[in-house]
């Protein structure tokens, strides 16, 4: 954590001063685990070595099942059967590599939020927040592809309908669709692009995360209270702040433990619960299912894709300023990837000089309304697209753009704060009360 004082390594051996003065790495493992860490961080710090855990799980479970995974339209279905009957162990590869992508974006969602509510994108970890929301699109688009892998009817019209999105673009939205698939229509040459990607982007998504976690150790950890630790000496530091070991990594691994205790259990016992029926059909371009629908995971920004339909006022307005470049479809897709553009722009459009939100509470409303928001979303998006439904995606929709543009800049504005420890060890007596009494 730079600016922060506290012991580094000193090489003490012949052998350690040796290796230290060629290739520090004992060094730089030393002063990664030793980093010194806001002793006040609660339970919701804990989905980080959940999702570093989660990283490494799909890392290895996919490379265990590229070993008997072919990518061809004739054969793809009949692999992954191959892989659940026949190779030793691999139905239960093959779960925990799907149900760990479920994991990975529950723990996503909720690291997400958490950062949302304590302000850890708020100066000066803007460019963390950013590489952070960076490796969230790369999940996303690394989970579509391998979603489009098993090649059964849901992949097959789940990977139709979102590259069709792309064909939504004017102008040049067909030419993009058409260089995505590879051809006029999703096909062999579909798939094995996907499965290169697929196989290729976890690779970015591990090197991004190291930036990620090398942005936060330069500007140091945010924590509940908000408030950044002392750096005027290392006495001041130390009453701030704890070693990362033992303290934290312990607590980082009871957590996980815990999380993972009910992770092996819903891939013992209940491994398909997430997924789709249909899609232990295999991919047939002339039986289109009664109702396409993606992973959870996506479903809140699906439901915002679908929320804006061409009766929708907002829609038709700018249908008719643009003079018709701008449809019902296309307006939907700018909707979809504006809903993470606004999250990743909260820096900027949060006004208020406060950055924990347990300090501000009009925040707190507006934010635990924006959590419900997002869970009915994803309700939503696995709904008809009839009846009461569209409604309820464009109320859910609204408030999402709502919040983000127009409630979080005027909350920094009219809110008034409530009083902010001076110091982390301030709140973390406060909390926990003085050791020293």
């Amino acid at each position: 954590m730079a600016g922060i004082p506290h012991d580094h390594y000193e090489p003490k051996t012949g052998i350690e001063k040796w290796l230290h003065s060629r290739l520090p790495i004992v060094s730089m493992i030393y002063d990664t685990i030793m980093i010194p860490t806001p002793k006040n961080l609660n339970w919701w710090w804990i989905w980080g070595i959940v999702l570093a855990f989660c990283l490494g799980l799909q890392i290895v479970t996919g490379i265990v099942l590229v070993m008997h995974y072919t990518p061809h339209v004739d054969l793809a279905f009949a692999s992954v059967e191959h892989i659940m009957r026949d190779v030793n162990g691999g139905y239960a590869i093959r779960y925990m590599h799907a149900n760990g992508a479920s994991l990975f974006f529950l723990a996503v969602y909720i690291h997400i939020f958490r950062g949302l509510y304590y302000g850890s994108y708020k100066a000066p970890r803007e460019v963390t927040w950013i590489v952070g929301m960076v490796i969230y699109l790369m999940m996303m688009g690394t989970a579509f592809m391998g979603y489009v892998l098993p090649w059964g009817q849901m992949s097959f019209w789940g990977a139709t309908v979102i590259t069709g999105l792309f064909g939504a673009i004017p102008g040049v939205g067909p030419a993009i669709q058409a260089w995505l698939l590879g051809g006029p229509a999703v096909d062999n040459a579909t798939l094995n692009r996907f499965f290169s990607l697929h196989y290729l982007l976890p690779f970015v998504i591990a090197a991004l995360v190291a930036v990620h976690i090398w942005a936060f150790h330069t500007t140091g950890n945010n924590n509940p209270a908000g408030v950044e630790v002392r750096r005027g000496s290392k006495a001041e530091a130390q009453k701030d702040t704890l070693p990362f070991w033992p303290y934290f990594v312990v607590k980082d691994l009871v957590a996980l433990a815990l999380v993972l205790t009910i992770f092996f259990a819903v891939v013992g016992f209940m491994p398909n619960y997430l997924g789709h029926p249909d899609n232990y059909i295999e991919a047939n371009p002339l039986s289109t299912p009664a109702h396409i629908v993606p992973e959870w995971y996506f479903l809140p920004f699906y439901a915002i894709l679908r929320a804006f339909t061409a009766d929708v006022w907002a829609v038709i307005l700018v249908n008719k300023i643009t003079f018709g470049i701008v449809d019902a479809k296309f307006f939907g897709v700018i909707a979809m990837f504006g809903a993470i553009i606004a999250m990743a722009l909260a820096p900027w459009l949060d006004t208020s000089k406060v950055r924990s939100g347990q300090f501000r509470p009009m925040f707190k409303w507006w934010f635990w309304l924006l959590a419900i928001d997002f869970v009915v979303l994803m309700w939503v998006g696995a709904m008809p697209t009839d009846g009461i439904y569209p409604y309820i995606s464009l109320i859910g929709a609204t408030y999402w753009f709502a919040y983000f543009f127009v409630i979080l800049p005027l909350l920094g504005i009219i809110e008034k704060p409530l009083p902010i420890p001076a110091t982390v060890e301030e709140d973390f007596n406060n909390h926990y009360g003085n050791p020293a009494e």
